[in-house]
């Protein structure tokens, strides 16, 4: 049965700094206060006990896992919470040892006792959570989940399959892998943004698409704003410095603008100079990572960890390649990178904790380059020769977060898979498609075999690499 993945599914707003140890868990606690109320259980709840597994646990605190399940189990939205509010939810929990499960009824809740932090793997997957909920008599309900990256969660491997099996895409182009992709834009002749756009019509409005298309990259643009004008040390020990303020200031001068739409026409205006490119597309890069880092708001792109490449490189078009792009092109580039990344996806993964940085930076990085292409005027056939190009050159990139934090090497990789992406869609629009060696489903799944070869300790456990080499006394 071919799964069929949504670009909003790809692209996901929500809080940092991480897609599958923030984003997931937190969405995990939402499915389990529905299950209890489906159950009928929720009223008669007198405590909930969280259990973390695997890379959950290994690297939760600098994920902040701990707290998103706790905003998780309070009732409060990921998409929607004012970002300003978190920390005052957390610090009555931790004062008071008490929770209110739903944002209905209070219960006792000791989070250094209830939130159980276990090494051990689950076998289904690397980032797993149990919740267990017991009752006034004495009974107790428990439900399992995964984070599998980039916000996805599913439950237990026997009744996910079942309930993949039940369903049907409705999607009229279903997509498994590259070469479907590319057949249905020769057979009915359109480029890739079409056949998506065709695709997501068959779910949605053309006003939602629109509308939620848009939503997403002002969330992108307010991310890459607030970045940029957010001087100090992030949070978590290894004493980061911000870095896009300076580089901001330092680009853009004196000018005069007071929101983020403003400030891209302000920076559309700036005169930039051929060794200031590098220097714009990193600042906005880290700006994004920046405010992921400090439990921002971001788009999962397509996970937390990854979601400065994709805004990144659609500024550089807007700012540098092209001044009169509007909402079409915005609506375009996003299309693209949506399916390039579903189709990472479902031939490998989107997941840091099953296939290192390659599954996160690489992904993005290729999501951009096919997206970047196609704007510039690229065939199908380059663009995801773009993509192939992008994921070649990241290919066995590990993830080993210093201290469990997504801020070391994890914010300037940002910046590389940016200039990556330009790099390569580039290379894909000076070459005929018909001299490829390599398909884009050949690295996809050499992705997937080295992420099967590669040792645990490359997979976001902190437990290898720089984790190991620069601890956090050294920084």
């Amino acid at each position: 049965m071919e799964e069929c993945i949504s670009v909003f599914d790809m692209l996901k707003i929500g809080v940092g700094p991480s897609s599958s140890h923030t984003l997931g868990p937190w969405r995990a606690a939402e499915r389990f206060l529905a299950e209890l109320k489906s159950e009928n259980l929720f009223s008669q709840i007198t405590r909930i006990k969280v259990d973390l597994y695997g890379s959950l646990s290994l690297t939760g605190k600098g994920h902040a896992t701990d707290l998103a399940v706790m905003l998780g189990l309070s009732g409060q939205d990921p998409e929607y919470i004012p970002i300003n509010d978190i920390a005052g939810i957390i610090k009555t929990i931790e004062e008071t040892n008490t929770l209110v499960l739903g944002n209905e009824i209070t219960i006792p809740f000791f989070f250094l006792q209830d939130i159980i932090f276990n090494k051990e793997f689950l076998p289904f997957h690397a980032n797993g959570l149990k919740f267990t909920a017991y009752a006034k008599d004495d009974s107790k309900y428990e439900s399992v989940f995964y984070s599998i990256g980039g916000g996805f969660v599913v439950k237990e491997e026997r009744e996910n399959a079942k309930i993949k099996s039940e369903i049907k895409c409705a999607f009229p182009f279903t997509i498994q892998n590259a070469a479907e992709l590319l057949e249905y834009t020769i057979t009915q002749n359109k480029t890739i943004s079409e056949i998506v756009y065709e695709n997501e019509k068959s779910m949605r409005s053309e006003e939602f698409i629109n509308n939620e298309l848009m939503r997403i990259w002002d969330t992108m643009l307010e991310c890459m704003y607030i970045g940029c004008h957010s001087e100090g040390i992030l949070p978590g020990g290894l004493n980061v410095r911000r870095r896009a303020f300076d580089m901001h200031q330092n680009l853009i001068g004196l000018s005069n603008y007071n929101s983020p739409q403003t400030w891209l026409e302000e920076i559309r205006k700036t005169e930039v100079k051929f060794r200031q490119i590098l220097k714009w597309v990193s600042c906005f890069a880290l700006a994004v990572n920046e405010v992921n880092a400090a439990l921002g708001r971001v788009v999962t792109a397509p996970t937390n960890g990854s979601a400065g490449v994709i805004p990144a490189v659609l500024m550089y078009y807007l700012v540098i390649e092209n001044h009169d792009a509007g909402e079409k092109e915005i609506k375009q580039f996003l299309m693209v990178a949506g399916e390039i990344g579903s189709i990472f996806k479902k031939g490998s993964t989107i997941s840091a904790a099953m296939g290192g940085c390659q599954a996160e930076i690489g992904v993005s990085s290729s999501m951009a380059a096919a997206a970047l292409c196609e704007l510039m005027g690229g065939t199908p056939a380059q663009v995801l020769m773009a993509a192939e190009i992008a994921m070649e050159h990241h290919l066995g990139l590990t993830c080993d977060p210093i201290g469990g934090l997504v801020q070391i090497p994890c914010i300037e990789r940002n910046t590389m898979g940016a200039i990556k992406a330009i790099n390569a869609a580039e290379l894909a629009l000076e070459t005929d498609s018909k001299n490829a060696k390599v398909p884009l489903d050949k690295v996809i799944d050499t992705m997937w075999q080295t992420a099967k070869d590669m040792n645990s300790k490359y997979k976001e456990t902190s437990e290898g690499g720089l984790a190991i080499a620069v601890n956090m006394a050294d920084c």
